[in-house]
Order: C-alpha cells, then structure tokens, then sequence
C-alpha cells in the first residue's frame, strides 16, 4: 500500500475513533478490487447499554447493521472495514470533514474542510434538511459555481433522490446531455457514489474544450475510472452502453427534445430533465391564429411566449406517456434561483397507451395545429 494512503487512512481511523464522530460512509471500489460489501455507514448511537458504534452495510441486496462497544471491539470493527478496498471515504465530525478518493494509479487524494459552523455556535439540524449536498463541500472548491448554481444543482439532486427507489441495488449506467461544466455531473455522481452504488457516468457536451476542462476535473477528484466525458451533439454522441438514467439541465429549446426523445430510445429506467428557454412552439403559434375563444392567450407577445412554455412541456409529458413513461411536470428549486425551474421526471413503466391517451394528445396538437419536435424526432425512432 503507498505510504500516503495508508497515512490517509490511518487519519480516517483516527476520526472514526473519536468522540466527535457524526457520520461517515465508505463506498465505491478500486481499480480492480471489489470491497465484501458495497457501502458501509458508521455513526455513533446511545443505547439504553451505553453509547455504540452503530455499523451499517449492505452487500447490494440486503443491509446489515449492528452496534460495536467502544474499545478493542469498535477497534476491530474499524480496522476491518479500513482493509477493504473501498474507493471513497467521507467522514464527518464535529469539528471538520474529510474526503478521501483512491485514484486509479492506488495513491490517496484527500480534502479536508472545516465544520461550518462557528465555536459554540448550537448545531443547526435544520442544515442537513436545506441541503442535499452542503455548500461547503469541497466538491465545489474543485468544480466551482455560483451560489444560484449551487442551489439548483442540490435540487435536481433532491428530486433524483426522490425518483430513484431506496431499495436500488446493482451498476447503474447515467448520462448527463448537455452537460456544459459539469456541475449537476458531478454533483449527482457524489451523491450516488454516497449511496453506495456502482455508478458510472458519462457527461456530453458538444464543445471539446468543455470535454478536455471536465475529464482534467474528473481526474483530479480521482473519478476519472467512473466518471467521463464526451464531445458531440445530445442526439449523436457515442455513449455506450445505454444508460439506466438520462439527466439534462437547461438543455436549450429543442435540444430538451433531443434528450428526451434519445432517453426514449434507450428505453432509460429513468428521466430528469430541466428544459430552458422554449422557442419551436412559439415560433409556430405565431405563425398562425388561436383557435376560438382562445385569441386573448396569444393576442399579447409575453403572454403567448409563457402560453408556448406550458403548451410545450404538456405535450413533452404527454408524449412521453405515450412511449411507455410515466411522466409528471415539477418545480424543483424556487423561481428566485431560475426563472427555468421546471422539471420533466419520468419513469418508464413500459405499459402501453391508451386510446383515450392517444386521443387526449392529437386532440391538443390539432386544436392549436403545432406539431412538436419531440414528436417528430420519437416517429422518426418507429
């Protein structure tokens, strides 16, 4: 083992030894190596016994928790979870929190960061509630982003954490299109790898600059085995092989569509895509008269560019039920962090339509006589 991991680890074992430990979790494996188990979760307990190391893991079908005495059977209990060759540690005290990676070349990338809050500040429990992935994490001292960013990205975070089910075992293949810097990438990586999943994760991006600034990032954070990057359009890009979960955030105006519609191709478990500014349905409601009684929607430019907006994501929704999905429309972070904040979350259910669906979409389609790009690019899939 190089000295510098087992210096790292060594400093992990200090921390989860001590009395000020919170919480920590080990997850994710090296190059090569397979842990016994696929997360373990320590934190301390108080039992009506006395205080515990409580000890959590699963072995990706089911957990297995038990609480070890401080003393030579918490020692024992730490130094055997320490021998596996787990990828990642996170471990959080009262007084700060370390994050420690093992590359794939086996050397030890540590971050390490303050608690943050002040010298006899009172904890705040409602902290963890606001926020999914803190702001402090020294993540995003190596991926950057403002604080808006920051918060949408903890968002999408949350409503992925809410579609995925609890009980999620085995690899899970996911796509970010669009995926510009990167950050809800790396975001949603650290929060899968956190859950104790076998995840790998391609970003796309049609700037190869982006692609090179992204897998320098990647390495960098010692994911570059997990994590990768591709240039290319949403719609052709080499990425395989498919992918379970497709995300997208403010993909511009039809390339939402595109994603969509190759998430449909790939028959993708799951959906999250945040669409950005809506231009196609506009363009064509412009272009000819409301039908009766509805002129007044679309008489006023501002009130007929927001008209498009619903009428667009209603019929991405729609469609999307149409191909198997079941689909719901959502605001997943408050209008003051982007006025883009929507969210398309769908799960595919593979049942098929029925024909009051059918008639329920080209009934809408046909009233206004638009005809959305998702739905062409899906018919040119048939």
């Amino acid at each position: 083992m190089p000295e510098a991991l087992e210096s790292a680890l060594a400093e992990v074992r200090a921390l989860l030894l001590a009395p000020g430990l919170t919480r920590a979790v080990a997850a994710g494996r090296r190059r090569g190596q397979r842990p016994s188990v696929v997360r373990a979760e320590l934190r301390p307990v108080a039992l009506k016994s006395g205080p515990r190391l409580q000890i959590a893991t699963s072995d990706g079908s089911r957990p297995h928790t038990r609480n070890v005495a401080p003393g030579a059977e918490a020692d024992a209990a730490v130094d055997e979870l320490l021998a596996e060759p787990f990828g990642n540690w996170h471990v959080e005290t009262a007084d700060a929190t370390i994050q420690l990676r093992v590359t794939k070349s086996g050397e030890a990338q540590v971050h390490r960061a303050a608690a943050s809050r002040t010298a006899g500040e009172p904890e705040r429990h409602d902290r963890a509630k606001e926020w999914l992935l803190d702001p402090g994490d020294p993540l995003f001292r190596e991926i950057g982003g403002s604080a808006a960013k920051r918060r949408q990205v903890d968002a999408l975070v949350r409503a992925l954490a809410a579609t995925l089910p609890d009980d999620l075992t085995g690899p899970l293949r996911v796509v970010d299109l669009g995926c510009g810097n990167a950050y809800l990438t790396f975001a949603a990586y650290r929060y899968l790898m956190r859950r104790g999943l076998d995840v790998t994760l391609v970003g796309v991006d049609v700037r190869e600059d982006q692609r090179r600034r992204n897998t320098e990032l990647a390495e960098r954070l010692g994911w570059a085995d997990r994590v990768s990057f591709v240039a290319g359009t949403i719609a052709e890009a080499p990425v395989e092989p498919a992918p379970d979960l497709v995300l997208a955030l403010h993909a511009c105006d039809t390339a939402t569509d595109e994603a969509l519609a190759r998430a449909v191709r790939w028959d993708a478990r799951w959906v999250l895509a945040a669409p950005c500014c809506h231009h196609d349905l506009a363009a064509q409601l412009r272009a000819r008269p409301a039908p009766g009684p509805y002129e007044l929607l679309t008489r006023q430019g501002i009130l007929r560019e927001r008209f498009a907006d619903v009428l667009t994501d209603a019929l991405r929704a729609g469609l999307l039920r149409l191909h198997g999905y079941r689909a719901e429309v959502v605001e997943f972070v408050d209008s003051q962090h982007t006025p883009r904040n929507l969210l398309i979350r769908a799960r595919r259910t593979a049942g098929a339509p029925t024909d009051g669906q059918r008639a329920e979409y080209r009934e809408l389609v046909g009233q206004w006589g638009v005809t959305p790009r998702l739905e062409t690019l899906l018919a040119e899939r048939a």
